[in-house]
């Protein structure tokens, strides 16, 4: 179990806070060496399985913005149902802070995270689009599954209607026009049908 220091803090994005900090030994001994970025982006970071949760309460604790996209899948007993919010990729969750070393060494200290997703373990920016692409989705009634990760294809965003500014690569299938919404870093990928909607090429 980590220890507890009270401390004042400056959060991912440049405001101060107090907060309990706990201090957890990671998997391994971090070692810094990228360049600093000193504008908030989002990052990835590959936790260990069935933390996802854990990880993401403990870093908003330390004043790091977090997002963690869920699923809901119904569990069924003998005797009762329950619905569970499940993360929508396994082992994966997203941060918002400046890469700086001390931001980095926090999120590493964090109990439950392997490393952040890049060469290196240091972190790759992913494009705030995507993020919000995500978020647009999983917040909208509009059926989506889990896919391959896909790179190629005509890129395109939808114009009009629930999904009006979402981004992502235009595949058909069996005649039925699909968007593929992916984070590319930790190559993850969601698909959406999209036979009602307008796209225009980007």
């Amino acid at each position: 179990m980590g220890r507890f220091n009270n401390a004042t803090y400056c959060d991912s994005e440049g405001r101060s806070v107090s907060v309990a900090n706990p201090i957890c030994t990671p998997w391994f001994e971090p070692q810094w060496s990228a360049a600093p970025v000193a504008e908030p982006q989002w990052y990835a970071v590959h936790t260990r399985s069935r933390h996802e949760k854990l990880v993401v309460n403990q870093l908003e604790q330390r004043g790091i913005r977090t997002f963690l996209p869920l699923i809901s899948e119904v569990h069924r007993w003998s005797d009762r149902r329950k619905v569970i919010q499940l993360p929508l990729f396994s082992c994966y969750a997203f941060v918002h802070m400046r890469l700086l070393p001390e931001l980095w060494y926090k999120v590493m200290q964090t109990n439950g995270v392997l490393r952040f997703v890049g060469v290196r373990g240091e972190g790759i920016a992913i494009p705030e689009s995507q993020i919000e692409s995500l978020r647009a989705v999983l917040s909208s009634a509009v059926p989506y599954a889990l896919c391959p990760f896909l790179q190629v294809g005509q890129r395109v965003r939808i114009r009009g209607g629930a999904l009006d500014g979402i981004e992502g690569l235009l595949t058909a299938r069996n005649g039925d026009r699909t968007l593929v919404i992916s984070v590319e870093p930790i190559q993850r990928s969601i698909a959406v049908r999209i036979d009602q909607y307008q796209v225009e090429a980007i």
